[in-house]
């Protein structure tokens, strides 16, 4: 076995998404959580919006509701959406902007097409990653990071064949501008066919793959994944290989996630994620005497 071998992980698992509905009917994939697979820490949920085709009028989103406990972070590919939150914040996400907001104590959030997207129809595209918060950053004040798609720092290999957009952490000599609570990658490459990249991660991180699109090979040995498909990486290495086959018919489109795990009871119900269950009976508490707040603008 080759030194370059002994540092590259390897797959521990694939999973495949199941399709479930959110807010007021979307359609998401949702690799985890489900029935066989809850979270892998410090990540609690990944949703895909899409790749879907709205008619006018027929958009859907995700009135208002609370968030306690953890972090939202929503990554807008394709379309419009418009938010708005109980401490008096309003923003539209478009085409590669990103946000990521840390609710912390609590927070009441609505999530819904742009109204003029929604007037229109058009394709909409997107994904939310739920990501733990520590015990001790539970109960922080709420926080938004919004970051547009021209401020998301981008990469690429000298030959091209490979570009990435750094959301969190670092990839091919680039930094992200967002502040995590606790360290973080989160990289969206896309491979041209023939295209292989490596990808440095610490040891200490949890570490998978999302495909959005194509077919690839992961891990030290060559796994198949494809479309839709989530991959583990066992924490054996400080790299993560994926590649692009030389005769794939399109690009490699794919998502790396990684975190240090927090190692530390998780009890959830619904939007509250908290350590304990008194926590969780505290937070519904809480957001029905309106402690969280109103959407009232």
């Amino acid at each position: 076995m080759t030194t370059q071998t002994q540092t590259m992980r390897t797959v521990a698992g694939i999973i495949n998404s199941v399709q479930t509905l959110e807010g007021e009917g979307m359609l998401v994939r949702r690799p985890f959580p489900k029935s066989t697979f809850s979270d892998f820490d410090p990540f609690l949920l990944l949703d895909e919006l899409g790749p879907v085709d709205v008619e006018p009028g027929q958009a859907k989103g995700a009135p208002d509701h609370p968030h306690r406990g953890f972090e939202t972070v929503s990554y807008i590919l394709e379309g419009y959406l418009e938010h708005k939150d109980s401490q008096g914040h309003a923003g539209k996400l478009g085409p590669g902007d990103v946000q990521w907001m840390t609710a912390g104590a609590g927070v009441v959030h609505s999530e819904m097409p742009e109204r003029e997207f929604a007037r229109t129809g058009g394709r909409l595209h997107g994904l939310q990653l739920w990501v733990n918060l520590p015990r001790r950053d539970k109960m922080i004040e709420p926080r938004y990071q919004e970051i547009p798609a021209q401020r998301i720092p981008t990469a690429q290999t000298p030959d091209g064949s490979v570009t990435v957009k750094v959301i969190a952490g670092e990839a091919l000599g680039a930094k992200a501008v967002i502040e995590t609570q606790t360290p973080i990658m989160y990289l969206h490459f896309k491979l041209q066919p023939g295209a292989r990249i490596v990808q440095p991660v610490p040891k200490e991180y949890n570490a998978f793959t999302y495909v959005l699109d194509g077919e690839g090979w992961f891990g030290v040995d060559n796994e198949h994944v494809g479309d839709g498909q989530m991959v583990i990486f066992a924490q054996d290495g400080e790299e993560v290989a994926i590649a692009n086959p030389l005769d794939a018919k399109s690009p490699l489109d794919v998502l790396l996630i990684a975190g240090v795990p927090l190692n530390e009871p998780v009890v959830r119900y619904g939007p509250f994620v908290m350590n304990t269950e008194a926590e969780i009976i505290q937070a519904i508490e809480d957001y029905r005497n309106g402690r969280m707040g109103y959407i009232d603008f």
